[in-house]
């Protein structure tokens, strides 16, 4: 098993507005790198399984959305969601969602998910190779603290979601987290 200290570094597809670009969908690609996402900024990441999935839409990004600005009074520049999903799945989803401060960022080539050591097969529910649910701070890309939900493995039989919410982040970021909840990731799956 491998030991993170810092978020890998890839270039991210993604699609941005450009208001010079005609017709109906005014945005262009435009390639993101890790160290533009989190070189000199306190970031919160959380990692899902796919966009429009039912744990992902009705709880996981809206409790961060919920409280994006409490993540902000504690320090944190950005809070962002990763999933292996291509940029217009991530759009079309935060659009339904509703999504206004946290920034969606695609991992459409698993390439960062694979990295971080987060990727699992779940083609038992026909998705094929997804992220395993995760949220870390990363302070100027250094990992500072990441929370791992149990029982990692492929083709997983459930979907645990009990250490990656927003309110244990947030708990952890003010220093409130109960007991045990906060103990350092020694290790990560890789």
């Amino acid at each position: 098993m491998a030991v993170i200290e810092k978020v890998p570094s890839v270039v991210f597809k993604t699609r941005v507005r450009d208001e010079s670009v005609e017709g109906p969908n005014p945005y262009r690609w435009e390639d993101k790198t890790t160290e533009d996402i989190f070189a000199g900024k306190k970031v919160v990441v959380f990692s899902l399984p796919g966009a429009f999935t039912p744990t992902c839409s009705s709880n996981h990004l809206p409790r961060y959305e919920e409280l994006y600005d409490e993540f902000k009074a504690q320090g944190v520049d950005e809070v962002i969601c990763v999933s292996v999903n291509d940029a217009f799945v991530m759009f079309k989803w935060g659009r339904e969602i509703g999504a206004k401060n946290v920034f969606l960022l695609p991992d459409g080539n698993a390439e960062f998910t694979r990295k971080m050591g987060m990727l699992v097969d779940k083609a038992n529910l026909g998705f094929g190779l997804r992220s395993w649910r995760y949220s870390m701070l990363v302070d100027d890309c250094k990992i500072e603290k990441i929370f791992v939900e149990p029982g990692y493995e492929d083709n997983c039989p459930t979907d645990p979601f009990e250490v990656s919410d927003a309110d244990t982040m947030l708990a952890y970021l003010k220093g409130t987290a109960p007991a045990g909840v906060c103990e350092p990731v020694k290790e990560f799956v890789g």
